[in-house]
């Protein structure tokens, strides 16, 4: 057991890294090995959000608009020095999910990931407050065509289904009524996005309860939430009209669950917990990890998103998926996103996409845009609100062919320059002994620890009998070039 003040070997600094950033560079870990847990989530969580944006979305009508902002975005995760961020973004990437596919306006999408950079370690209720009014979330969940003759539930509904306290507590007791998404719907009747960007509020729009007696009070969780028969009215105490949609995050906040915990703070937790670890167990024991984080950090009165993302690398739970043992029964993985998959080797190989398109300068040449397709993940096009589907999800026959492509083409790029693979820059050519090179490439790639005796014996047996001369091209090529590639295409390389 450990807490903040425990030191972190090298196997968990490594651990840390990889899940807050995008693969765990030898330096790296060699700076955090050492350093106590809390001091290391310090280090990681000193950052100002940066204001970058993905580019390449000037003009509405461009085809190849989406296709520069996937490019521009992914090539930002290869290079920026603030991973913490990135990974945070793409965490609300998936929590807030729209696609373009529908938004149908690169530009909205655009500025909502702005948007995500500015508030991904800051206060949450800020942060759906400021989503509430977001062009692209208000197009996707049709907040646009929330009108008071006929109020849409879309956004009324997925708000609570997903974005703040989940259609069921912990316990399995659900979280709101049918009629608790009707009347919120009333609240953001009215509001409407311009081209400057800005939201605003059409008063003749929104629905007043003297124009629709019949609709009743606009009161909410009358038989959830803890708050009483009674429930809560949103238009006090600031009145009907523009500032009912804060006062209805302001009511959902203050929700409870069936165990009298602050939902809101639980259900978030949770889902940074599974995000950044692992999945979590069943009730009650998931409660008691979760309560335990939100206690520590406070977030269930401050909703500081920074402060409990500390508490969740402090955690043992978070460090039970780190163990430096080979993945097994008893040591909890996690399946690396394809995005994750692809960047962090990206970034380990020290190599870059080439071009507009992104492609890879090697093998089937194909642009990373449609790898991460081929593997299930396409940024800006999350498949529906519920963003993309976590863990075995991940993996059918299809996906892991096209990871096993990516890793081909990446060790198939020959030439000068960042955009080809250089093993001889990565590892010492100097070895000669099979063992030590498996162990160079392993140890570049961070499963050393990860991997069975057996498949180690496998990768030894590939290259044959030792002494082997790293500084012939031939072999190098053939050889040492084959072995990085089984690594990448390993079952431990696709995990955390």
């Amino acid at each position: 057991m450990g807490d903040q003040n425990t030191s972190l070997d090298e196997s968990s600094a490594r651990h840390l890294l990889r899940r807050t950033g995008f693969g765990a560079p030898a330096a790296n870990v060699a700076a955090f090995t050492g350093l106590t847990r809390g001091a290391a989530a310090d280090q990681l969580l000193n950052f100002t959000p940066a204001k970058f944006k993905p580019r390449g979305v000037a003009r509405y009508d461009d085809s190849r608009a989406e296709f520069r902002a996937h490019n521009s975005w992914v090539k930002y995760m290869i290079t920026t020095k603030l991973q913490l961020q990135e990974k945070l973004v793409l965490f609300w990437h998936d929590h807030f999910a729209n696609n373009n596919d529908k938004v149908g306006d690169h530009s909205r999408m655009s500025d909502q990931n702005k948007l995500f950079r500015q508030f991904c370690k800051g206060n949450f209720k800020d942060f759906v407050k400021a989503v509430n009014k977001d062009g692209a979330m208000m197009e996707f969940l049709d907040t646009v065509r929330n009108f008071k003759d006929e109020p849409n539930e879309n956004y009324a509904r997925e708000l609570q289904e997903l974005f703040t306290l989940g259609v069921k507590d912990l316990s399995g007791s659900p979280n709101y009524a049918q009629e608790d998404i009707v009347q919120i719907a009333r609240a953001f009747s009215g509001w409407a996005w311009d081209n400057k960007p800005k939201a605003h509020f059409n008063d003749y729009d929104h629905d007043y309860a003297t124009d629709f007696p019949g609709r009743g009070a606009k009161v909410i969780y009358q038989t959830h939430g803890q708050f009483g028969a009674a429930g809560r009215d949103f238009t006090q105490p600031a009145g009907e009209g523009a500032a009912e949609i804060d006062q209805v995050i302001d009511i959902i906040f203050q929700h409870r669950d069936s165990d009298a915990k602050n939902t809101v703070a639980r259900y978030i937790a949770a889902k940074l917990l599974e995000y950044f670890a692992h999945p979590l167990p069943a009730y009650p024991a998931k409660a008691s990890i979760v309560d335990g984080v939100v206690s520590r950090s406070g977030f269930g009165a401050s909703f500081d998103i920074g402060a409990l993302v500390r508490e969740i690398l402090v955690d043992d739970f978070f460090y039970e998926t780190g163990v430096g043992v080979p993945f097994g029964p008893t040591t909890p993985k996690s399946v690396k996103w394809p995005i994750d998959y692809v960047v962090s080797t990206l970034r380990l190989l020290k190599m870059r996409p080439k071009g507009g398109d992104a492609y890879i300068n090697g093998g089937s040449y194909h642009a990373l845009q449609d790898q991460l397709k081929a593997m299930g993940q396409q940024l800006f096009e999350p498949p529906s609100v519920f963003g993309w589907n976590w863990e075995l999800s991940w993996m059918s026959s299809a996906t892991l062919l096209a990871r096993c492509g990516f890793a081909r083409d990446l060790i198939s790029a020959r030439g000068s320059g960042r955009f080809n693979f250089h093993p001889e820059k990565l590892i010492d050519l100097g070895l000669t002994q099979p063992t030590d090179i498996v162990q160079a490439v392993t140890d570049l790639l961070g499963v050393t620890d990860q991997l069975t005796a057996t498949e180690i014996t496998k990768l030894v047996e590939y290259l044959g009998a030792g002494p082997i001369d790293l500084h012939d091209y031939d072999t190098r090529n053939r050889k040492l070039n084959g072995l990085f590639g089984l690594v990448l295409q390993s079952p431990a390389y696709q995990l955390h």
